[in-house]
């Protein structure tokens, strides 16, 4: 589905604020806005300088209306690079217009051209529109995978 009022591009330098932004939508969807402690001095050292992470913008009708943000993982039984997806957001206004698709499109895209093994992200178990729409473009749920975390205020104890 291609819409020529949509297009889907990297984020500019210049649009750390605007990424911000995006994230803070996306906490307020979640319902953990209080959980946001990124500056927009930390988005532009990790994405414009770092590198750390690299960030797609979907513009509809030339307003930026959501955000995908990536970075690279590898797969050791594929011997492949990946993409992660941490995160994909589209502001209410603007869902249900193919941009969430279009996001998939333009990371499979990027994952093909450089020979990539996979595309991985989670979803929240509640998000059931999400999950809906995931398997309607045939991912595959792992169910015998969890996620475990350490944070930062427990580096030192490990």
């Amino acid at each position: 589905m291609e819409n020529k009022d949509i297009n889907i591009r990297f984020a500019q330098e210049t649009e750390s604020e605007v990424i911000l932004e995006l994230i803070r939508g996306l906490a307020a969807y979640e319902n953990m806005e209080d959980e946001v402690a990124a500056t927009k001095e930390q988005i532009h050292e990790t994405i414009f300088v770092n590198r750390d992470a690299e960030v797609l913008l979907a513009e509809y009708k030339g307003k930026i209306v959501g955000f995908a943000l990536f970075f690279h993982t590898y797969s050791t039984f594929l011997g492949k690079t990946n993409i992660y997806l941490e995160d994909l957001f589209v502001k209410e206004e603007a869902r249900g217009k193919g941009i969430g698709r279009l996001f998939f499109k333009h990371l499979a895209k990027i994952a093909i051209d450089k020979g990539y093994g996979r595309i991985e992200w989670c979803c929240l178990d509640w998000n059931q529109k999400s999950i809906e729409f995931y398997k309607h473009m045939g991912a595959e749920v792992l169910d015998d995978r969890r996620i475990y975390r350490i944070s930062d205020d427990k580096f030192k104890e490990v």
